[in-house]
């Protein structure tokens, strides 16, 4: 069974940057997609950006230019970093990772980020 754990939020300064990281287990790391989503109190979950089996990159549009998502395949990680966190980047930001088309995927248990001003 595939078990996503995320950890790194916390509370940030707006302006500030943050570092999240998901660890993969129970799996062979091998995924058609992988990446982080987010739900803010309120409204529906939204990607934040997955890296597509081959390597390209994919962002939301809030967060295009602020966000880099990374793997590592040794250490069955996925990353996410982002800066000039703003107000509006807070919510809960889950993991996720789909092994095929067709398939739901794995969701990590999500974690808080707060951006405060």
């Amino acid at each position: 069974q595939v078990q996503l754990v995320e950890s790194g939020g916390g509370s940030v300064q707006a302006g500030g940057s943050l570092r999240l990281s998901c660890v993969v287990s129970g799996s062979d790391f091998s995924f058609i997609t992988m990446g982080w989503y987010r739900q803010a109190p309120g409204k529906e979950r939204e990607l934040v950006a997955s890296i597509i089996r081959g390597g390209a990159r994919n962002y939301g549009a809030a967060v295009r230019g602020r966000a880099t998502v990374s793997k590592d395949d040794t250490k069955k990680t996925i990353d996410l970093e982002m800066s000039n966190l703003q107000r509006e980047d807070t919510g809960v930001y889950f993991c996720h990772a789909r092994p095929n088309l067709g398939v739901a995927g794995s969701w990590g248990q999500g974690i808080q980020v707060t951006v405060s001003s």
